[in-house]
């Protein structure tokens, strides 16, 4: 079933996502182990007329860096990435881990220097971002790190992900427009609307979002894709969450994460397993304490728990919300290093009153 796991995928990256078009300079950031989805990218890239360039990483050179770095080398910005990042029309980040645990043994003071260090060119690159001057999509790859993690054989976590991205369909552009018509109307029944309250096992919070927009995530800058976000209103969010699902950040996974906010702030924090990294992290900066997102995962093609955010904050039946950086293109203004993305499953009864009338419940939406 998936032998054309890799063709497919490319033609939808370069067709669907971010289509490449006659003299796009075309980044492709991927580890060694993308290689069947690489080669098909670049193909795809070359025939569309693009030019395309790669930045190929080596499983252990991270954690080598991360080992000997100094203060100094933290701070400096390589000129290649950021020209790169600078020049690119287009980039295909592909997520194909060899060892998601590599950076556990690495404190959670030396990750935060590393990520404050690189500030600047995460900057820049989330400014192109903003006005879609870099036409940025991620997407995964299955590998035997990814498969583990998800507590899967390859073939299963193969199968899975081909499914989870439509690949399994007659035509998976056309299954992907569709996609998109019916999350549009979501969205339009959202507009004007101003506050939320979400109920349900282990959460009960609430939000303004007046003045805010409601996203449509289909398939353009993640692949494969389904949710629907916001940005509240920053000192806004009151209430209380325990997330069930672990979560996994900076290579490292905590469970039962528990988080208490007030007027938008998070004013208490516990794990119960890292809870020295969650501390460490809501340290960053100011805007780490506060949600740069709220959102709803809709791809029911999804329904198990991998470890992967890139599929698990779009579990149909769950919703999302990030620690930090504001979601792009909500009209959030939270700034942070951080952007943090924590699930919370909905299906045993989670509802979401939007002004006072329910939007959805246990899984399902109701307008």
């Amino acid at each position: 079933m998936t032998h054309d796991f890799a063709p497919k995928l490319a033609r939808v990256l370069t067709e669907y996502c971010r289509p490449v078009k006659p003299g796009d300079y075309v980044l492709v950031m991927a580890s060694v182990a993308a290689e069947p989805i690489v080669e098909a990218l670049w193909e795809e890239i070359v025939k569309k007329g693009g030019n395309p360039s790669l930045s190929m990483s080596f499983p252990s050179l991270g954690e080598i860096f991360m080992k000997h770095a100094t203060e100094a080398q933290f701070d400096f910005i390589d000129p290649a990435l950021w020209t790169q990042f600078d020049k690119a029309d287009v980039l295909y980040s592909i997520r194909a881990p060899t060892n998601t645990k590599r950076f556990s043994r690495v404190s959670a003071a030396r990750m935060a220097r590393q990520h404050a260090g690189q500030r600047p060119l995460f900057e820049r690159y989330l400014a192109r971002c903003e006005h879609d001057d870099i036409r940025w999509n991620i997407t995964g790859w299955p590998t035997q790190a990814g498969a583990q993690d998800a507590e899967m054989g390859l073939l299963e976590y193969t199968e899975f992900m081909y499914r989870a991205a439509g690949l399994d369909r007659t035509d998976p552009v056309a299954y992907w427009q569709e996609f998109q018509e019916r999350q549009a109307v979501l969205v339009e029944w959202l507009k004007g609307k101003q506050h939320a309250e979400i109920h349900g096992p282990g959460i009960e919070m609430s939000f303004d979002f007046g003045g805010r927009s409601w996203v449509s995530c289909h398939g353009i800058k993640n692949f494969p894709d389904g949710e629907i976000f916001t940005a509240p209103v920053e000192d806004s969010v009151n209430g209380t969450v325990a997330f069930s699902f672990p979560t996994v950040y900076g290579g490292r996974e905590l469970n039962g994460v528990r988080l208490v906010f007030e007027r938008g702030c998070v004013v208490e924090a516990h794990a119960e397993k890292g809870d020295d990294y969650l501390q460490s992290q809501l340290q960053m900066d100011e805007g780490a304490k506060r949600l740069g997102e709220f959102a709803i995962g809709t791809n029911m093609g999804i329904q198990e728990f991998t470890r992967e955010i890139l599929f698990d904050e779009k579990i149909g039946g769950t919703i999302h919300m990030a620690l930090g950086e504001q979601a792009d293109g909500a009209g959030g203004v939270n700034k942070s290093v951080i952007h943090w993305d924590m699930v919370h499953n909905m299906k045993d009864g989670g509802e979401v009153i939007i002004d006072g009338e329910l939007f959805y419940r246990g899984g399902e939406f109701m307008v």
